[in-house]
C-alpha cells in the first residue's frame, strides 16, 4: 500500500478526532455567543445607550452597592444620583452632543460617575492616563480636541506644567477632590462644590444619546509614537463587557476585585461594566498592591478578580501567607499570564479557574480562554469557523510581513505555525472596527483583499499560534512598540526624549527581555561619537517624562548605528544582540533606581540582574 497515502489517511483521522474532541468546548461558547448576540441586538432595536441600560440595573438594584472604594461603599442609586448631577451640571455649562471632555484623574468611584454623567448628555470623556506628563499629556488633550478638562487634585501640578501651552491654557479646569483653598489656580472650578446641591435628575439630553454614538476615548500606545485615542462606542463598550459577563459566566451576586487604573479598557470597561450592565459589585482598587490583593479580597469578599500577567507575577513573589487560600475568588480573569507560573499561581491561590484573554482597546480580533486551558488566550471555533471572523495570517519570520498566495490571497496558518491574528471587518456586526479618533491611525491597521477580493481586516500586529484543538497562545508583538509591566511602551515617544537631551543624536530604543520577567523592558542605543553624553541628564530627563514602565533600564552608547536605505536604523540586531557585557561591544549601563542613576552594567551585575537579585 502507498505510504504516502498512508500517512495521509492518518493524517485525516487525527484531524477529525481533535475536531470531534472540541464540539462540546464550541457547543458551550457558542451558547455564550448565543446571549451575547441577544443582548447586544436587544440594545440596538431599541437604542439604548449605556446609561440607559445602567438606568435600568440601578433601579432593580437601587440599595445593593455598586462600588468599594477603601472604606466607601457607593450604592447603585448613589452612583445614578451623582452621575445626573454631573449631567446636569456640564450641560448647564454649555457641554453639548460630541463635546469631548478630558478626564485626568487617579482611580476612585467619582471617576466613574463623572464620565458616566457626560455620557447622559452626550459628551466623550477622553480617559487619560493618570502616569503620562509634559509632552504626552499635552498631545492626548490636544489630539481629542478636548473642550475643558477635569482634574483630580493630586495631579494638579501635572497640568500646570503644561499650561504654557496656549491651546491648553484657554480650556476650563475643574478640579475634583479638593477644597477652595488648595486649588492651585484661582480659575479652576471645584467640581465637588459646584455639584453638590445639584439636579439629580435624569437629564433631558440622555433621550438624544444613540446605541452606535461615541461613548469614550480611550487611550494606547500604537506603533508610531505618541498615544493614540481610542473610539469607544456604546455598542463595543456592550459588547466588550457583556463578553466577560457571559464567557466568564459571571452572575449579578459576584463581587469583583479591580486594582487595574480605571483609564485602561481592563479596568475600566471590563471591571467596572459588569457592575454597570449587569449589577455585579466591583471593588475599586486605588492602585495595585501586592500584598493587599488577598487581604483585599477578603475584606470585600470578592468572588471574581482582575489581573494583569505581571500582577500575578508580584503576588506568586510574595511569602505565603494564611491569607493567600482564605478568599472566595472562583474565577479570575485578565491578560499577560506567563505560561511558567500559570499553574504555580492558580494551584498556590487555590483558583478553581483562570480565564485568560486576549485583545485590544480598538481591535476586533478579541479571544477568550473561557474554559481556563493552562497557557492559551483564547481558541478558534474548529467545528464551526465561520461565525467567529478571527484568523491567523502566515507571516514571514524575518520581516514579521503577512504573506500573501500567488493568488494575491492571505493565508491561513496551520497548526503550530506563528501567525499574526486578524479580525475581519464587517459593518452592523461584531466585527466592526471603529478605529482611532485620527482617521489616518485607523487605516493603517486595515488590509484588504484578505481571502477575496474587496474584503477587509483589522490587522492587530501580534503573533500568536494555534495547536491542534484551537486553543492559541500568545508568541509576541510585531511593530515598533514593547510590553512592560502590563503596559504598551511606544519607542517613538521615548527616543524623542532621548533626541532632546543628547542634541538629536542618533538612537534606537527596543525591548528586550529579562528571563522570567513578562514582556520586554526597553533599552536604548544613543550614538555618541564624541563622548559627550550626560548620564545625569538622560536620567532626570527620562524621570520626569516618562512614567516608570517606559524607562528604558539598559543604556548603550555605540559609535554607529546602521540604517537602512530608507534611513532607518536597524533594531532587529541590536535587539538580538542584548546587554550581556561579556557579547556586547559599546559602554553598557543599567537603570538602578535605588541609586537614582545608570550605573555601569558589569558582568556581575548582569548575573544579579537576569538571576532576579536586582529589582526591575
Amino acid at each position: 500500500m502507498d505510504i504516502e497515502f498512508i500517512r495521509k489517511a492518518i493524517m485525516y483521522v487525527r484531524k477529525w478526532f481533535y475536531m470531534l474532541s472540541t464540539v462540546p468546548r464550541d457547543l458551550r461558547a457558542l451558547v455564550c455567543y448565543t446571549k451575547l448576540q441577544w443582548k447586544v441586538w436587544h440594545a440596538k432595536r431599541n437604542n439604548l445607550c449605556v446609561p440607559e441600560l445602567f438606568e435600568t440595573v440601578a433601579y432593580k438594584k437601587r440599595n445593593d452597592i455598586a462600588f468599594y472604594f477603601k472604606d466607601e461603599s457607593w450604592t447603585f442609586s448613589q452612583v445614578d444620583m451623582l452621575s445626573n448631577q454631573i449631567g446636569n451640571y456640564f450641560a448647564f455649562k454649555g457641554v453639548e452632543h460630541g463635546d469631548v471632555i478630558g478626564l485626568f484623574m487617579e482611580n476612585r468611584v467619582q471617576y466613574i460617575c463623572i464620565w458616566l454623567g457626560l455620557c447622559k448628555i452626550g459628551a466623550i470623556p477622553a480617559l487619560i492616563s493618570s502616569s503620562i506628563r509634559l509632552k504626552s499629556l499635552q498631545h492626548c488633550i490636544k489630539m481629542a480636541a478636548c473642550k475643558a478638562v477635569i482634574c483630580g487634585a493630586e495631579l494638579q501640578q501635572e497640568i500646570c506644567d503644561i499650561q504654557d501651552d496656549k491651546e491648553i491654557s484657554k480650556l476650563q479646569v475643574f478640579v475634583s477632590g479638593v477644597d477652595e483653598r488648595k486649588l492651585v489656580i484661582k480659575d479652576w472650578v471645584n467640581l465637588d462644590a459646584a455639584v453638590y446641591n445639584g439636579d439629580p435628575t435624569r437629564p433631558v439630553q440622555l433621550q438624544y444619546v444613540n446605541f452606535g454614538d461615541d461613548m469614550l476615548y480611550i487611550y494606547t500606545s500604537g506603533t508610531t509614537g505618541l498615544p493614540k485615542a481610542v473610539r469607544i462606542t456604546h455598542s463595543r463598550f456592550l459588547v466588550f463587557t457583556s463578553s466577560i459577563y457571559y464567557f466568564m459566566k459571571l452572575e449579578p451576586r459576584d463581587v469583583i476585585y479591580n486594582p487595574l487604573p480605571l483609564f485602561h479598557s481592563s479596568g475600566g470597561m471590563l471591571g467596572t461594566g459588569q457592575a454597570l450592565l449587569f449589577g455585579c459589585c466591583t471593588v475599586i482598587k486605588e492602585k495595585f498592591s501586592s500584598t493587599e490583593y488577598w487581604t483585599d479580597a477578603i475584606k470585600y469578599g470578592a468572588t471574581a478578580g482582575q489581573y494583569i500577567g505581571e500582577m500575578c507575577r508580584y503576588l506568586v513573589n510574595q511569602p505565603k501567607k494564611p491569607e493567600d487560600t482564605k478568599h472566595k475568588i472562583r474565577v479570575m480573569f485578565g491578560n499577560g499570564l506567563r505560561h511558567h507560573i500559570w499553574n504555580d499561581f492558580k494551584n498556590r491561590f487555590q483558583i478553581p479557574k483562570i480565564c485568560e484573554f486576549y485583545g485590544s482597546t480598538e481591535g476586533n480580533a478579541n479571544l477568550i480562554n473561557m474554559e481556563g486551558h493552562t497557557g492559551a488566550v483564547g481558541f478558534l471555533l474548529l467545528t464551526a469557523p465561520k461565525i467567529y471572523p478571527v484568523a491567523l495570517l502566515k507571516i514571514d519570520n524575518k520581516t514579521k510581513e503577512i504573506v500573501r498566495g500567488v493568488d494575491g490571497m492571505c493565508i491561513k496558518c496551520k497548526p503550530g505555525e506563528p501567525g499574526e491574528i486578524i479580525g475581519m471587518i464587517k459593518k452592523n456586526s461584531f466585527s466592526n472596527f471603529d478605529g482611532y479618533v485620527d482617521a489616518e491611525a485607523t487605516q493603517q491597521k486595515i488590509i484588504n483583499d484578505v481571502f477575496k477580493k474587496g474584503d477587509f481586516a483589522y490587522v492587530s500586529g501580534d503573533i500568536l499560534v494555534m495547536d491542534k484543538r484551537g486553543y492559541v497562545y500568545f508568541v509576541d508583538r510585531t511593530g515598533d512598540t514593547f510590553r512592560w509591566k502590563g503596559e504598551n511602551v511606544s519607542t517613538m515617544e521615548v527616543e524623542d526624549i532621548i533626541y532632546t537631551v543628547t542634541g538629536h543624536n542618533d538612537v534606537a530604543v527596543y525591548g528586550v527581555q529579562i528571563p522570567g520577567y513578562e514582556g520586554r523592558c526597553g533599552m536604548a542605543a544613543i550614538l555618541d561619537q564624541e563622548k559627550s553624553l550626560d548620564l545625569v541628564d538622560l536620567y532626570a530627563a527620562l524621570q520626569m517624562s516618562l512614567p516608570v514602565y517606559a524607562r528604558p533600564l539598559f543604556i548603550r552608547v555605540v559609535k554607529h548605528l546602521k540604517k537602512t536605505d530608507t534611513f532607518k536604523i536597524e533594531k532587529y540586531t541590536l535587539q538580538e544582540e542584548g546587554y550581556n557585557p561579556s557579547i556586547v561591544s559599546g559602554r553598557l549601563y543599567f537603570m538602578d533606581q535605588s541609586d537614582g542613576a545608570y550605573v555601569p552594567l558589569t558582568v556581575s551585575l548582569y548575573s544579579k540582574i537576569v538571576n532576579h537579585e536586582v529589582r526591575v
